[in-house]
């Protein structure tokens, strides 16, 4: 199955996308993971995408896509994939769309997963994070420590990251609003999106998600 999953900033794209990916054995290919792993080994489109970065500049589509693909050919992908974090705009789900047409493929489904602004900017600027390990999250209101500031697993200090300030969290919902938000359009055009309400718990979420895919039902 080839799915492609959507959602702002908070809606818990990240966590949904490893849930689904292991329920559908099937790989969770993350922009941020792609970034990543073509750096770290040094590969040309690496390569490109560094020096675009360490010169302040936005990486092409044209390089994004390539890294994407290059993931999507890869053995444990023939059976399918979810991609989380790609398509980030139009042009880059055209590019999508017309590989994928060129290898006699096509998505599935597009899950856009819906969260309130507001409930997003609570869920953002609300997090706390461990400075001894990035790993140990808490939330002011739905996951707060025991005691305030000071992380239960190890006593290390929680802070909030400069970039969850409400003020950062709106910007970025600005741009998803702007560049991604439009991919929605596009995949409906195709009648491939459901989209699904992110509230509730992490199970409720990800039982909506499941049930909202061909075959799955039932």
């Amino acid at each position: 199955m080839r799915i492609v999953l959507v959602g702002p900033p908070g809606a818990g794209k990240g966590t949904q996308a490893a849930l689904l990916a292991e329920n559908l054995s099937i790989p969770h290919v993350s922009t941020g993971d792609l970034f990543r792993a073509n750096i770290s080994q040094g590969t040309e489109l690496g390569r490109q995408a560094k020096a675009y970065m360490e010169a302040g500049n936005l990486v092409p589509d044209e390089v994004t896509v390539g890294m994407a693909w290059d993931r999507m050919g890869q053995p444990d992908a023939a059976g399918g994939f979810l991609l989380d974090g790609f398509p980030r705009n139009v042009a880059q789900a055209v590019a999508l769309d017309g590989l994928l047409k060129e290898a006699g493929l096509e998505l599935d489904a597009v899950l856009d997963l819906e969260v309130p602004e507001d409930e997003v900017v609570k869920r953002i600027a609300g997090r706390r994070i461990c400075r001894n390990d990035s790993s140990h999250v808490f939330h002011v209101e739905y996951s707060p420590p025991e005691r305030e500031g000071v992380c239960d697993v190890c006593g290390g200090e929680l802070y909030q990251r400069e970039d969850d300030n409400e003020d950062t969290v709106r910007r970025r919902l600005e741009v998803y609003h702007e560049e991604t938000e439009p991919i929605i359009d596009y995949f409906k055009a195709q009648g491939l999106v459901t989209t699904i309400s992110a509230l509730g718990s992490v199970a409720e979420v990800t039982r909506r998600a499941m049930e909202a895919l061909p075959g799955q039902r039932g």
